[in-house]
């Protein structure tokens, strides 16, 4: 098995549990073995600072040159957050977006230059969908995006309402990346799944991440990177990473271009992968491994182990990714991987350092339902609650 980086595997019972890291291993993915060290494990201080009062919150973004954060609401509106409330809808897309368990509007990014709008959702039948939609800049104002202009880019065909995926991010080398879950069920088990399950299919792009350039070429709708991994045969073009069964939440750091990846578990582990710049191809697994135990085989070679497991014994249901923090306002929190709980809603950040998994601190915060984060253009993080609305994080 690959692992670029030494895994790290936690049990949080209280804030403050003991946290053991597990040693670079090449064997077969058996429960950890006894712990070759003690991580260290603290408490950063930190407050919350709310943004708006809104519920329903999936996603939050900024636009270049425009101040204003917007975020994309789980019934299908994209609203302006300003003077600490949502303003109206630059889009509403609550007729077309499928509204069951999981589905909605679940991904939202701008291009880089700005001049595009890029939305996630699941249709009304149920199919995972990335729209465009032209942006028209209006200074000192929201924007206004007209909603007859969107072109559909792409359909991924999706069984069950649930384990949709839907977060979108350009990477430092300008292109869209897409997290696309593997359709539902059970161990990559039952409708909608091929034998195998879809996660470890290259014939289909579910359970993946995908790397594509959103403009046409041609006839088609966007255009495949000549890099890929996948572009010249062997698996379906987009594919990027495989073998995830939930990917709720990557990001870049804007510091090192590495991939962050949150997936959810199926039944006791959540996880988080870490992925240097520019590699690719990585299979992290599932339905073979959940995080890096057996689930449907007693060895997996070639996948890439996590970097962090958070068991589920503690009161954890579903990861949350979030960023690498990189601003300012909180100096002892530069560097670690700022993420979140689902259920627990507990804030936690993790430090990686010379390729291994150091450390895991506590923020002592607890939010219910986060649901994203979103990075504003300085580096500073807000975390999304679909209960609490979006809170800035700030120095305790």
């Amino acid at each position: 098995m690959r692992r670029w980086f030494a895994v790290l595997t936690v049990s949080v019972a209280v804030l403050g549990a003991a946290a053991t890291p597990a040693g670079t291993r090449t064997a077969s993915p058996s429960p950890p073995a006894a712990p070759g060290g003690t991580a260290r494990v603290r408490a950063i201080p930190a407050e919350l600072e709310r943004v708006a009062r809104v519920t329903g919150g999936t996603a939050l973004a900024w636009r270049r040159g425009d101040p204003t954060p917007y975020l994309a609401r789980q019934q299908g509106q994209v609203v302006p957050l300003v003077d600490g409330r949502a303003g109206r809808p630059v889009l509403d897309l609550a007729e077309r977006v499928g509204q069951h368990r999981e589905q909605g509007l679940l991904g939202l990014v701008f291009s880089p230059n700005g001049r595009r709008m890029y939305v996630y959702f699941t249709s009304a039948a149920g199919e995972d969908t990335l729209v465009e939609y032209p942006v028209r800049a209006r200074p000192g104002r929201p924007i206004r995006v007209d909603p007859e202009q969107g072109r559909t880019v792409l359909v991924v065909p999706h069984v069950l309402p649930t384990h949709n995926g839907g977060q979108l991010a350009f990477g430092p080398d300008g292109k869209l990346y897409v997290a696309v879950g593997d359709g539902g069920g059970h161990r990559g088990e039952g409708p909608g799944q091929v034998p195998g399950g879809n996660s470890q299919s290259l014939d289909n792009l579910l359970g993946k991440i995908l790397r594509i350039d959103p403009r046409p070429s041609g006839v088609l709708p966007y255009t495949v990177p000549r890099d890929n991994p996948f572009a010249a045969g062997g698996g379906r073009p987009e594919i990027w990473h495989y073998g995830l069964r939930n990917p709720w939440r990557f990001s870049f750091d804007r510091v090192t271009g590495a991939m962050w990846i949150g997936d959810v578990g199926q039944d006791h582990w959540e996880e988080v992968n870490v992925v240097p710049r520019g590699a690719s191809g990585a299979n992290f697994g599932y339905p073979l491994l959940e995080g890096t135990h057996p689930l449907h085989a007693a060895e997996a070679p070639g996948t890439v182990l996590p970097v962090f497991e958070l068991w589920h014994r503690s009161g954890n249901c579903a990861i949350t990714g979030g960023y690498v923090y990189r601003g300012r306002a909180i100096p002892e929190l530069r560097g670690s991987y700022v993420f979140a709980d689902y259920c627990r809603g507990a804030l936690k950040a993790l430090r990686v350092r010379h390729g291994a998994a150091v450390s895991l601190a506590t923020l002592r915060l607890r939010v219910p339902l986060i649901s994203s984060f979103g990075e504003d253009p300085d580096g500073e993080l807000a975390v999304v609650s679909q209960a609490r609305g979006v809170l800035r994080l700030v120095a305790g």
